[in-house]
């Protein structure tokens, strides 16, 4: 595949602010909180003219969440795309997107848990290498904003080589590939479309409030698929907040990782919580150990 880069963040430059998926109340203050900090981070800031639209449990009816996407990407004054909130609302969009604009116009684009959704089909269907990390409402625009979440962030945009680290080894081993992945059940959610990478890729993964047969049946379904058991070169794990047991969940990852013979680390900085890393989908990877490389 030949993945396409968008420039690195530069102060200055001009982040837009987009609704793709739940909706927010009007005049919602961490909005003013996050475009006050990112002011006084040296950034410009776009907001989208339709973002306190609401659609049931929708940020805006699907025409008009679509028309935003494709105008913020074909924006040229806008450097980057902040997601404002995840929940639901990605999946409805993706079939109906013209990926031209995004292959033609790349750019930074940023977010996590339903965000999922759209990062991992601009990988497929445009090329464009995005960002699994903060977003508007949870973390730049957070009451008790967490820097190692900004400064994480900020690193991941601005530099073309860092590296993040885990607390756990699964299985010893060294593997390189692409980075894939993001929140796994959002990952899942895209089955029976063709989304999974053509080349080796290292696979991390992350949920909230999913209990293990759950997380398991997610595995599962992706290891079913004969292209995701012949690409997946290694598995950055993050957190899998508020499960119901811990003890059944690393046994499952140990099976998981014991099936697949591939290197496997658990405690990475990957998350629905505050504490969050950045991690570029597409960008190149290499696991060793307790250690993951990241090369853009």
């Amino acid at each position: 595949m030949n993945i396409i880069k968008p420039a690195n963040l530069k102060k200055g430059d001009t982040i837009g602010i987009l609704a793709t998926s739940g909706p927010i109340k009007q005049d919602s203050l961490p909005i003013l909180t996050a475009v006050d900090y990112l002011k006084q981070s040296g950034y410009q800031t776009v907001i989208s003219n339709d973002i306190y639209k609401e659609d049931r449990y929708l940020a805006g009816e699907d025409e008009t969440r679509l028309k935003d996407l494709h105008d913020f990407f074909k924006n040229p004054h806008i450097n980057a795309i902040i997601c404002l909130r995840g929940g639901y609302g990605a999946l409805r969009l993706i079939n109906r997107i013209d990926y031209s604009i995004i292959r033609n116009n790349p750019k930074i684009f940023c977010g996590y848990s339903d965000i999922t959704a759209l990062s991992i089909m601009f990988l497929k269907r445009a090329g464009l290498m995005t960002y699994s990390g903060p977003m508007i409402m949870s973390d730049f625009g957070a009451a008790e904003r967490s820097n190692y979440t900004m400064n994480e962030f900020f690193k991941a945009v601005t530099s073309d080589k860092y590296e993040i680290s885990a607390n756990h080894i699964i299985k010893e081993g060294k593997a390189e590939g692409i980075l894939w992945g993001g929140n796994l059940s959002t990952v899942v959610s895209l089955c029976g479309l063709d989304f999974i990478p053509d080349e080796p890729f290292i696979f991390f993964a992350e949920d909230i409030n999913e209990p293990v047969y759950k997380i398991d049946k997610m595995f599962r379904q992706l290891l079913n698929i004969e292209k995701f058991r012949q690409n997946i070169s290694g598995l950055c794990l993050g957190d899998f907040s508020n499960t119901d047991n811990k003890d059944w969940l690393l046994k499952l990852l140990i099976e998981i990782s014991e099936e697949l013979s591939i290197p496997s680390s658990l405690g990475f900085k990957i998350s629905h919580t505050a504490c969050k890393t950045t991690i570029p989908i597409g960008a190149r990877g290499m696991l060793n150990g307790k250690t993951l490389q990241i090369l853009k």
